[in-house]
């Protein structure tokens, strides 16, 4: 049975079977109703305007038309968006994947494009049987944010480019570095002054849209308004500016050719596939953990999530267009538009299938400048400002690997930064949950069995060197082992120890052999007795 898609609170079971048929015919109208079209429409039309840009520049970037992303686009907000699995996050073309899908496209062609995604829809659909989608769930919060950190300046910066009318640099590095040589190009009028005076003028809108008042700034969205004028202004005084420029998308749309098959059946094919099927399901299911933090509606069924996708990218490698993905940026742009139910997604999809192919005039009409400028903006609201100050307060651990997953992200790419991220943290809290207390104490000298004649004749008893008693407790693991060997080592060999490891709750293979070691060593140097509680294991 699919998760419902409306408020939580709905009553489950009224899906039409054994109930009355007029019920069953009023079922529709009823879901209609109930979804918050107040809050869904309008986060649609935002999403659209950040999926718009989105689609195209993944497509030209994987050297393929711009409309084979825009189908993609397409499926992944009709299709996917009105499958169970997650209920806010949005699916498009694959960013994480432009390298690859470039790469493959020149290898084997575009007609083995459509064979390579419909393979990787069909594993996804073999990994959403077996229940693999849950082994994602173990993310952390930092690496989360890292992410969502990392996405936003990468498409921050990137965006930056386009709102001047330039080409961006390939690489986050190059992107960085040249941003003083944009500015300064921004400034002296190099770069085209009608682009660069339009962008900045809609993210002012985009800025201060809040500060009307609310009936107006609840009635139109921010990028909808902010679009609208700039398209408007353009049109208007015919600004020399670069327009989106969309065709038929039936003209692109290509079934899978049999002739690439055998291309594919190589080992480089397979591993084309595999590759694509990890990192578009990594992304997905990243992307998944990220939006859930960000919203307390429904929770993600991983699993679901992973069968969805497998739907979306077997009916993109049917049409030969771009393997799918969920997408952080549209996700939070979704979130943070409002959205209640998964038909904002579903209406996302729509709007962008009606003005491609029905109304690609009223798209020429709008700047890419301004569709950059909503990018800008929706890349600086990812950027968890208030988490990252918090973090460095409080938790300066959790702000490294936060601060190190978003900076790989942007020299590297999402699937690789995401992965050292993870890696940060499960060194960090492998560290954490390894502490080890070693307590030396002295114990009360012993008495002598025997009384011996003190000065002045009176007897007394005996005093012997008092003894060590050494105390471990905690984790005793192989991250340990330098402090403690050099605890053990300071000992002196002329004294009693007794060694007390009752204490630990975990004692690896590697601490076992150390300390076994260590005892055999220090009872061969020294003449005082050693005692070792409870023995050590027997080491192999």
């Amino acid at each position: 049975m699919s998760a419902p898609s409306g408020r939580s609170g709905s009553p489950p079971g009224r899906s039409g079977e054994g109930a009355p048929p007029g019920r069953a015919r009023r079922g529709p109208v009823r879901a209609v109703r109930a979804v918050p079209w107040r809050f869904d429409l309008p986060a649609s039309l935002v999403v659209f305007l950040v999926a718009l840009p989105l689609c195209v520049g993944v497509a030209v970037a994987s050297g393929v038309p711009a409309e084979l992303g825009l189908v993609t686009g397409i499926v992944g907000g009709l299709v996917v968006g009105a499958l169970p699995g997650s209920s806010l996050q949005v699916s498009g073309p694959a960013a994480g994947l432009t390298v690859l899908v470039y790469e493959a496209v020149q290898e084997y062609g575009a007609g083995a494009l459509g064979l390579l995604v419909l393979a990787t829809g069909l594993l996804q659909l073999a990994m959403g049987a077996l229940r693999l989608g849950r082994w994602f769930r173990a993310m952390s919060a930092s690496v989360v944010h890292g992410m969502l950190a990392g996405i936003g300046l990468t498409l921050l910066f990137g965006q930056l480019y386009a709102l001047a009318d330039r080409r961006a640099p390939s690489t986050g590095p190059e992107k960085i570095a040249g941003l003083p040589a944009l500015l300064r190009d921004a400034v002296t009028g190099a770069a085209t002054p009608a682009a660069v005076a339009l962008g900045v003028a809609t993210l002012l809108v985009l800025a201060f849209w809040k500060y009307l008042p609310a009936r107006v700034a609840r009635t139109v969205p921010a990028p909808l308004a902010a679009v609208g004028l700039a398209a408007a202004v353009t049109a208007s005084a015919d600004l020399p500016v670069a327009r989106i420029r969309v065709s038929g998308l039936l003209d692109v749309v290509r079934l899978p050719e049999r002739d690439a098959l055998g291309g594919l059946a190589s080992t480089a094919g397979v591993g084309t596939v595999l590759a694509f099927t990890l990192i578009a399901s990594a992304e997905t299911l990243f992307s998944a953990a990220a939006v859930d933090r960000m919203h307390h509606g429904p929770r993600t069924d991983y699993d679901r999530e992973l069968t969805a996708q497998g739907v979306g990218n077997t009916l993109c490698g049917l049409l030969g267009a771009l393997p799918m993905t969920a997408v952080i940026v549209r996700s939070a742009t979704n979130v943070q538009a409002g959205a209640r139910t998964k038909a904002s997604r579903v209406l996302h999809g729509l709007w962008l299938l009606l003005f491609t192919a029905l109304l690609p005039g009223v798209l020429g009409l709008v700047p890419l400048t301004a569709l950059a400028a909503v990018l800008v903006h929706a890349g600086a609201k990812l950027v968890p400002v208030r988490r990252i100050v918090g973090l460095c307060r409080e938790h300066r651990g959790e702000a490294v690997v936060l601060a190190v997953t978003a900076v790989s992200i942007i020299t590297t790419d999402l699937f690789e930064g995401v992965l050292i991220g993870i890696g940060l943290a499960v060194v960090k809290s492998a560290w954490q949950t390894s502490h080890l207390q070693i307590a030396v104490e002295e114990l009360p000298p012993p008495e002598a069995p025997e009384p011996v004649a003190a000065a002045g004749g009176a007897a007394g008893p005996a005093l012997t060197r008092a003894p060590l008693r050494v105390r471990l407790s905690g984790n005793a693991t192989f991250l340990r082992l330098p402090r403690l060997l050099d605890a053990l080592e300071r000992l002196p060999a002329d004294r009693p120890v007794e060694l007390d490891w009752s204490g630990l709750r975990h004692l690896d293979h590697a601490c076992t052999v150390a300390l076994s070691t260590w005892a055999e060593q220090h009872r061969a140097r020294s003449s005082a007795p050693l005692a070792v509680e409870p023995p050590l294991p027997t080491v192999a």
